[in-house]
């Protein structure tokens, strides 16, 4: 049997957490990972906004922290180097088993996110590519969403983060991502108007599902039954 007709690999269960402090998002995840693991569990996407804090990823260079004033700054697993996240950025977290024929490689793995991100934007009129060799998606020099990614026991976990109505002044106390000769744009900025967090995410939402081939797209709620042992665990609940 395809691996992908089985429930589990075809199902995607997505939560809105709101906000929430960043080392308690990577604790949740942690948990998640380490549950999925364990249980044929679908796989899921959380979304949320972090309080104003700067993150450090693996190999991040302490140098590219200029001025980090009275935020926080935490040293992560993800790849990348430092980044800010605050309110209005839109910070989504899959936790994908990369067993699944359709996303059994983490290169392609990060292109799909990626590739979620520009159509996303696209909707809303924002035209973006890759630039490789450098991670993220771009307008020219200007770097619009940030991709730090982590792989556990072919289980990703960590993310994407994508400026959609975010304060860029954040950026200036860092050297974004290390890249001293780039700058940080968001889609407030690029469009001249505030625009709509839940609909940014249910556009990416939908991406997401279609890109990488789910065939049911299930919101957590403490009534489904596909998450009854996760609630148990009050994993996914708050």
């Amino acid at each position: 049997m395809d691996d992908n007709s089985v429930t589990p690999m075809s199902t995607l269960l997505f939560k809105t957490l709101g906000t929430l402090d960043y080392l308690a998002a990577v604790q949740l995840q942690e948990r998640l990972v380490a549950f999925k693991r364990q249980e044929s569990l679908a796989d899921i996407l959380l979304f949320v906004e972090h309080p104003h804090v700067y993150t450090l990823g693996r190999g991040g260079k302490d140098a590219n922290i200029l001025a980090p004033l009275d935020l926080p700054v935490h040293r992560t697993n993800r790849g990348g180097d430092v980044t800010y996240h605050g309110p209005g950025q839109l910070v989504v977290y899959p936790i994908v088993d990369l067993r699944s024929k359709l996303r059994k490689d983490v290169h392609r793995f990060v292109r799909n996110l990626e590739q979620s991100a520009i159509q996303t934007l696209a909707d809303f009129g924002i035209a973006t590519t890759r630039r490789p060799p450098y991670t993220g998606i771009w307008l020219d020099d200007r770097k619009i969403a940030a991709i730090g990614v982590a792989v556990r026991r072919c289980i990703t976990y960590h993310g994407l983060a994508l400026n959609v109505n975010t304060d860029l002044s954040y950026f200036r106390r860092i050297i974004p991502c290390g890249l001293a000769w780039a700058e940080v744009t968001s889609m407030q900025k690029q469009l001249g108007v505030e625009q709509s967090l839940s609909d940014v995410r249910q556009r990416f939402l939908g991406h997401f599902a279609d890109i990488f081939g789910y065939r049911d797209v299930i919101e957590s709620t403490e009534s489904s039954g596909d998450l009854n042992a996760l609630n148990d665990l009050n994993v996914l609940n708050g």
